[in-house]
């Protein structure tokens, strides 16, 4: 063995025993790195557990911590590239682009045969019209069995449905809404593409099948109307189906039966019923099924008693118990102009109470 300054297993072979190398304290041989990995046991190890002197020291694991390392950088990048050939594949589910699909619209005035009847209270006037079978509110529109379709689950075929619903409680039994106070409940409702459609109706209404506030729910002129009983009736369906892998509709099918009289005369004067029917037709994706809004696509409505020749674009005028339509009918319409032609029907005298 050699002396305190030699490595463990003697002077390497080839190396002289006489002068002194001038290297030798700063290079070590393969033998010296090889002893270094020897531990001497403490003295407690060596009494205790009968160790040896020295111990061979458990192997550096640098090579697996280099390899791990590289195989997770490896995995990153593999699926760093994945998700970006997933963005950018041409077969990959791309975004569906939809155009403003604005909102198509008719209001006809349905003019009665002779006066208006009327009565001393709605409840009576209710129990002799065809209406006396109706639900009350929004129970008269019931939400049907809701089942899956091709690209839609039931919870989502049952969430268009419910949209639609309350889309009919706000614009057609909401008291607020029917006398002109708010269209805030009904616009909430709308998708944000359409807004801009029903923000001009509301400020500058039009009879171009397009600008009308009646358009959008029913409202009474409040300077002349009043609602004598806020218990509407109500008849109609819902009926949902798929239209495209992408889109949802839902037909809205309702007749209504209102209780009004004269604005201001504090039940002073006769109640009469007003009836609407009205089909509204509704369009989902994925995206407005989620925050719970709409696409009103085709809005069509039927409404009497009214005068052929009143205004029905921005409110609807009743006439009141006692009136009669008045003489004239709608404005001349040019066949080959672009605006909705302007109607009028005559009101079946089944839709009127018997007095």
């Amino acid at each position: 063995m050699g002396g305190p300054g030699d490595p463990p297993e003697g002077t390497p072979e080839g190396a002289s025993g006489g002068a002194e190398d001038e290297y030798r304290s700063v290079v070590f041989d393969e033998s010296f790195v090889r002893a270094a990995r020897l531990q001497e046991s403490s003295a407690r190890e060596r009494v205790s557990d009968h160790a040896p002197a020295v111990r061979r020291r458990p192997p550096l694991r640098r090579g697996f911590t280099r390899q791990a390392t590289v195989l997770l950088l490896l995995l990153a990048v593999a699926f760093g590239t994945a998700v970006f050939m997933g963005f950018r594949h041409p077969y990959g589910a791309a975004p569906v682009k939809r155009s403003t699909e604005p909102l198509r619209m008719s209001v006809v005035p349905l003019a009665p045969r002779g006066p208006v009847p009327g009565g001393p209270d709605a409840r009576t006037l209710y129990a002799r019209s065809p209406a006396a079978g109706f639900a009350v509110g929004l129970a008269g529109m019931p939400l049907p069995p809701s089942q899956p379709t091709a690209h839609f689950s039931d919870s989502q075929v049952l969430a268009a449905l419910d949209t639609a619903r309350k889309y009919v409680l706000h614009s057609a039994l909401d008291p607020d809404v029917l006398t002109g106070r708010q269209v805030r409940p009904v616009r909430a409702l709308i998708a944000a593409d359409q807004l801009d459609q029903f923000d001009r109706s509301m400020d500058a209404p039009a009879a171009d099948g397009r600008h009308a506030p009646t358009g959008w729910m029913v409202r009474f002129d409040p300077a002349r109307t009043t609602l004598a009983d806020d218990d509407i009736r109500t008849r109609g369906s819902l009926k949902a189906t798929e239209t495209d892998p992408a889109t949802l509709q839902v037909v809205a099918d309702g007749t209504f039966v209102y209780a009004v009289r004269a604005a201001g005369t504090e039940g002073k004067t006769p109640v009469s019923l007003f009836t609407v029917r009205r089909e509204l037709t509704f369009r989902f994706d994925r995206d407005t099924l989620r925050i719970g809004q709409t696409r009103l696509t085709v809005s069509s409505t039927e409404a009497g008693p009214l005068s052929c020749a009143a205004d029905t674009g921005a409110y609807l005028r009743p006439l009141l118990a006692g009136e009669h339509a008045k003489a004239g009918g709608p404005p001349g319409t040019d066949p080959y102009g672009t605006g909705a032609a302007a109607l009028c029907g005559t009101l079946a005298d089944t839709a009127q109470p018997h007095v």
